[in-house]
C-alpha cells in the first residue's frame, strides 16, 4: 500500500441495493493506489453468523466492520478494509466483508448467488464462515458452491455439448476454508495438532489487479450477463502488461539518460548501451507482466523499444552536430576575421590562406568528444566557405599578375638607365679622345686609331634603341 493510504475503517466496495449491485468509485480510487502485492480473503457464509467479527480479528483491530445484535443483516453489498499484512512486510492485507446469506428479507436468492460468486472471484482467500460441528445441514448450506458454477464459466464460448473440464476452475478459484465457530472437536490432523493460523499462512497467496477484476466482474452482472473468468483474465492482462510495457519503457528511458553521454564517439557505444538497458526494461516487464499469451505484449514492448533506440540514435546525431558546428564557429573565428580584415587579400594570401586553414583543421580534428557527426560537419563548413577560398585565391592571382608587370616595368627603367649612363660615360671618352687628338695634331701627335671612332658609333646606336 502507498506510504500515504490509510483506511482508518472499512468502506462499501460493491453496494447492493434493491436488487442491484453498484461499484462504489470511492473505493476502487483506493485500490488504484496499491502498489504493493496484496492478498484477498473474503468471508461468506450466513448471516448473523459474526464474519464481520472474525474480518475485524483479522485486521488486528477490536471495530471496524459493523456488527450487529439483532436478526437483521448489518452488511449489505461487499465491504472492504485494506491493512497492512500482519505476516508478511511489504504486503497489503485486503479484507472483504459480505453481506449474510439467507437473509429472510431479501426473498430472492439470486442476489446472494451473486454476492458468493463475487467473493469467490475476487478473493485468493475464500472464507466461508458457518457455526457449530460440520454436518449434513452445514454441506447443505454450502449448495451456493455447486450453484456457482451455473453463474460462471471458464471459456468464453464454450460450444453446448462440451462438458467445462473442473481444471479449468481450479485455475482461477482461491484457496478455500472453512471456519467454524464453537467447533467442539479437537483442532488435529493426522494426529497432529494444528492452529489456525497456519491454515492461513498456507492460504494467502497474492491475487494481482483486484480494482480491475472488481470492474469487470460486475459490469457483466450489471448487463446481465453470466461473468466469465477467462474474459476477465484476458481484459486482466491486457491492463496489467500494458502497465508493465510503460514501466518498462519508463526504466529505459531513465537509464539510458543517465549512461549515456551525447555525443557517443562511435554508433556502437551507443548501441553497446542500449543492449544493456533493453534487457533491463525486458527484465521489468517480464517481473511485472501478467499472463503474456505468445510473448504478445513482450513483443510489442520490444517494437517500442526499436522506436526509442531510433530516437536516442537521432539525437544522438543531432547533439554530434550541433557540438561540432559550435566548436568549428569556435576554431575557425580567427580565419575568418583575418579574411574580413584582408590579410589574405595580397599577392601570396591564397597560400597562407591555405596554410592557416589546415593548422585549423588538424586543431579540430584533435578536439575530443565531438560524435560520430564530426566528419560530415567539419566538411559541411569547409564546403560552405569554398566560395571566400576561391576569392581569395582569385584576387591572389590578381594581386601577383599586376605584380609582376611592375616588376618588369622597373627591370625595363633600371636597363634603360644603365644604358644612358654607359653612354654617356663613352660620350665623354670620346670628347677626351677628340681634345686629346686636336692637342696631337698641334702637338705632332698621331691621329686616334679608327677603331676608336667606330667603337663610339656602335655604342650610339646601341643607346638609341634603347630611348
Amino acid at each position: 500500500m502507498a506510504t500515504d493510504l490509510w483506511m482508518p475503517a472499512p468502506i462499501c466496495l460493491i453496494e447492493n441495493s434493491k436488487g442491484q449491485l453498484t461499484v462504489k468509485q470511492e473505493a476502487t480510487e483506493i485500490l488504484a493506489t496499491v502498489t504493493q502485492p496484496v492478498v484477498v480473503v473474503a468471508i461468506v457464509g450466513l448471516y448473523r453468523t459474526g464474519k464481520s467479527y472474525l474480518m475485524n480479528k483479522l485486521a488486528g483491530q477490536k471495530s471496524g466492520f459493523s456488527l450487529g445484535s439483532t436478526v437483521q443483516s448489518h452488511t449489505k453489498g461487499i465491504w472492504m478494509w485494506c491493512v497492512p499484512h500482519p505476516k508478511k512486510p511489504n504486503h497489503t492485507l485486503v479484507l472483504l466483508d459480505t453481506e449474510g446469506l439467507g437473509d429472510v428479507e431479501k426473498g430472492d436468492n439470486k442476489n446472494d448467488g451473486w454476492i458468493f460468486a463475487l467473493a469467490v472471484l475476487l478473493s485468493s482467500t475464500f472464507v466461508y464462515n458457518s457455526m457449530g460441528i460440520i454436518n449434513q445441514q452445514a454441506m447443505d448450506q454450502l449448495h451456493y458452491v455447486t450453484e456457482l458454477t451455473k453463474r460462471v464459466r471458464a471459456q468464453p464460448s464454450p460450444s453446448t455439448a462440451e462438458v467445462e473440464d473442473s481444471t479449468n476452475f481450479i485455475n482461477f478459484f482461491p484457496d478455500f476454508v472453512w471456519t467454524v465457530r464453537d467447533f467442539t472437536l479437537e483442532l488435529k490432523i493426522n494426529e497432529q495438532p494444528i492452529t489456525s493460523d497456519e491454515y492461513l499462512e498456507k492460504a494467502l497467496k497474492l491475487k494481482e489487479g483486484l480494482q480491475n477484476l472488481v470492474l469487470t466482474y460486475v459490469e457483466a452482472i450489471t448487463r446481465g450477463d453470466m461473468p466469465c473468468m477467462e474474459n476477465a483474465v484476458l481484459a486482466l492482462a491486457q491492463i496489467e502488461n500494458s502497465a508493465a510495457i510503460q514501466r518498462a519503457l519508463t526504466h529505459y528511458e531513465e537509464v539510458m539518460r543517465q549512461r549515456v553521454q551525447f555525443p557517443t564517439e562511435t554508433l556502437q557505444e551507443l548501441l553497446d548501451i542500449h543492449a544493456s538497458c533493453e534487457r533491463e526494461a525486458t527484465e521489468v516487464f517480464i517481473e511485472d507482466s501478467f499472463k503474456d499469451v505468445d510473448q504478445k505484449f513482450q513483443k510489442a514492448l520490444v517494437i517500442q523499444l526499436e522506436a526509442k533506440r531510433d530516437a536516442f540514435c537521432n539525437q544522438n546525431l543531432n547533439e554530434s552536430a550541433q557540438r561540432c558546428r559550435a566548436l568549428l564557429q569556435d576554431i575557425f573565428r580567427p580565419l575568418e576575421e583575418g579574411v574580413k580584415q584582408g590579410f589574405f587579400s595580397k599577392p601570396g594570401g591564397y597560400g597562407l590562406f591555405l596554410q592557416k586553414k589546415q593548422e585549423l583543421i588538424e586543431k579540430y580534428n584533435q578536439h575530443p568528444r565531438k560524435g560520430i557527426q564530426a566528419e560530415a560537419t567539419l566538411q559541411e563548413y569547409l564546403r560552405s566557405k569554398e566560395d571566400v577560398a576561391k576569392t581569395i585565391e582569385q584576387t591572389d592571382q590578381a594581386l601577383t599578375a599586376k605584380e609582376k608587370e611592375i616588376v618588369a616595368e622597373q627591370e625595363k627603367a633600371q636597363a634603360a638607365e644603365a644604358a644612358a649612363k654607359q653612354l654617356q660615360e663613352l660620350q665623354m671618352r670620346n670628347q677626351e679622345r677628340q681634345e686629346q687628338k686636336k692637342k696631337s695634331q698641334l702637338g705632332g701627335v698621331k691621329e686616334v686609331p679608327a677603331r676608336v671612332e667606330a667603337e663610339v658609333n656602335r655604342w650610339c646606336k646601341h643607346v638609341r634603341k634603347l630611348f
